[in-house]
Parts: structure tokens; sequence; C-alpha cells
């Protein structure tokens, strides 16, 4: 009669103890990273190279956009190059002619001021007349307006050329946009051949025909990258005050009973799924009922597995968060007085 009744005790105690220690839910799935593959530029399709759930490495070539039109706009945009700089070199032709221009206006503004200087004494001492005097001065005039312009041809040439006469051709701006002009053409014509970014799993193929044209930043296919493997799990809100990051985890998938895989928690989610679902409750309507709250839980392997984990399956997770409920003290100092259990932390074993 003594026997049931401590049965039911030490068995309630074990249950009591290794009760809190493990976390489980069936509500967690694999994860992998889907990478949206969109064209940059746009255009017609000219070849598709994949087919449907074929693995890609980065690099691979996925499908490639007729690229006439953006050879042609290459060709213009080298053809643009080859004018500025021909355009600068005109410049420095200029100039050269400029300043001979100006040199010569100095000399002859020199030599008119002195001729001045000459009709002036004659006419004051009555060897010259006014009209000598007055075409002296008319030509020196002339002379101080002719200087002004060339000066200003001089000034006018160096402004085109940046304010400096020993730039660069391929420093001066006019030749640093055709330039900029001819790097964006020859990377348009680059990004008409679509590589893989990553390496996983080519989906929504069928949707890519040859012919279609398809716009700049649209997605055309996916790629599920087989790189990037998670679970993530959702917990219930009683089950995360003693789970921590770090702690040791037990994985079993659905697609493969007999296997357990380790891992570990990585992070917890900002919020429960409510908070982020597209129409969220609206508890303070008044029809409220209670409901636990799930929250996702990073889970992430130890090491890799040569299981072939596809993203969306089903997992089994068990979290091992070491806490170890405290006996009741009448059970623990029965169980220590006939000697069952010395020590309560030997009962917190799996």
């Amino acid at each position: 009669m003594a026997a049931l009744p401590l049965a039911l005790v030490i068995a309630g105690g074990w249950y009591w103890v290794i009760g809190g220690r493990w976390a489980s839910t069936e509500n967690a799935y694999v994860q992998q990273n889907k990478v949206l593959v969109a064209p940059e530029v746009e255009g017609r399709i000219a070849e598709v190279r994949v087919g449907q759930n074929q693995t890609v490495k980065p690099g691979d070539v996925l499908f490639r956009i007729d690229d006439a039109s953006y050879r042609i706009a290459l060709e213009k945009a080298d053809g643009a190059v080859a004018l500025a700089r021909l355009q600068v070199e005109e410049l420095r032709t200029r100039l050269k002619d400029a300043q001979l221009k100006a040199d010569t206006a100095r000399n002859t503004l020199a030599f008119q001021e002195v001729q001045f200087g000459r009709q002036n004494k004659l006419r004051q001492t009555g060897n010259a007349t006014e009209a000598q005097y007055d075409t002296a001065r008319h030509d020196l005039d002339l002379a101080r307006q002719a200087l002004a312009e060339a000066e200003q041809g001089v000034a006018d040439t160096l402004v085109a050329l940046g304010g400096d006469a020993s730039i660069e051709t391929d420093k001066h701006p006019s030749v640093l946009g055709a330039l900029a002009a001819q790097d964006s053409a020859r990377l348009d014509l680059e990004r008409v051949v679509v590589r893989a970014p990553t390496t996983g799993t080519v989906s929504q193929v069928t949707n890519l025909q040859v012919g279609q044209y398809i716009a700049s930043g649209s997605p055309v296919m996916a790629i599920i990258d087989t790189t990037s493997t998670w679970v993530e799990a959702n917990f219930k809100e009683t089950d995360l005050g003693h789970m921590r990051p770090g702690q040791p985890a037990e994985l079993t998938l659905d697609a493969y009973p007999d296997v357990t895989i380790k891992g570990h928690v990585e992070s917890f989610g900002g919020g429960t799924g409510a908070i982020f679902s597209l129409l969220p409750a609206q508890n303070a309507t008044g029809n409220w009922v209670k409901v636990v709250q799930r929250v996702p839980v990073r889970i992430v392997l130890d090491e890799p597995t040569s299981l072939p984990m596809k993203a969306g399956l089903s997992v089994g997770v068990e979290v091992d968060t070491g806490f170890v409920r405290p006996l009741p003290t009448f059970l623990k100092t029965a169980l220590d007085t006939l000697g069952i259990v010395p020590n309560s932390q030997q009962i917190a074993v799996r």
C-alpha cells in the first residue's frame, strides 16, 4: 500500500524536475535565402542557359539579353570620347593662336604709343598738323582695343581649358564626362549577360522565354541559396523563460525521421508572429480571447549535413535550456532520507 504512493511521488518529482529543461516544438521549418534574379538592363531575351531546378554556382550564366542596341550605344560613347579629346587639342591650338595675337597686339600698342608721343611733341612745336595728331591718337586707341580683344580671347580659351593650359587631355571636364558615359555604356553591355550571384537551385525558370521582353529591375526567376540553411522554430512564449542564445538543440526532419541533427539557438525574433502578420489582431475591440503567442527562434546547424535540405521542410526541435526545477522541500527531504537521490541535480538528466 505504501509502494504505490511512493512510486507516484518519485515519478511526479522526476517529471517536475525534467519538465522545464527541454523546450520543444513541431512548428518549425527549414529556411534558406531566396534570391530574386532581376536584370539591370531591359531588352528581349536572346538565350536561356539554365533549366528548372538546375544547380548553379556563382558566375554561371543564367540568361542573355539581346545586346545589339547596347553595342551601338557603346560605339557612340567611344566616338564621343574621341571627339571630346579632339576638342581639347583644338582648344590648345586656339590658345596658342590667341597668345600670339596678344603678343602682336602688345607690340603694335608699344609702337603706336611711340608714334603718338612723337606726334604730340611735333604738335607742341608746331611741326605737325592737327590731322596727323588725330590720326596718331586714333591708331593708339585702335591698338589698345586690339590688345584688349586679344587678351580676352586668351582668357576665354583658358576658361574652356578648365583654367589650366597644361591640363591632361583625359582630365578635362568634357573628356571626363565622355569617359563616364563610355563606362556606363560598357557596363550596360556587360549586364546583358545575367549570371548567378550565389550557389543554389534555380526556380521559376519556366516564366522566362526566348523573345520575351523584360524590364530592368523586374524579377524573372529565383535561386534558393543552398549555402545558407537554418531552422525557424516558432516556440510558445511560455517556453522562452529559460532559453538563451547558444543553447544546444536537436533537430529531427520529417523527411529524415531516423536522423538527428545537432544545432544551437542563434537568436530570437523581434516580436511574435502576430506582430508581423498582414492583418494583426485588434485586441482593443473587446472581442478578446487570450491565445498563447509564438516567437520565431533561429536555430543554426553546428556543422553542414549531407542530407538534401529543402526550404520549407517540417522540423521537430528540442532545445536543452539546462534549467533544473528545485524539488519540493518535503520530497527532497524524503528522498535524501531514503538515499535514493542524494542531490536534486542528479535528476536533471534526460
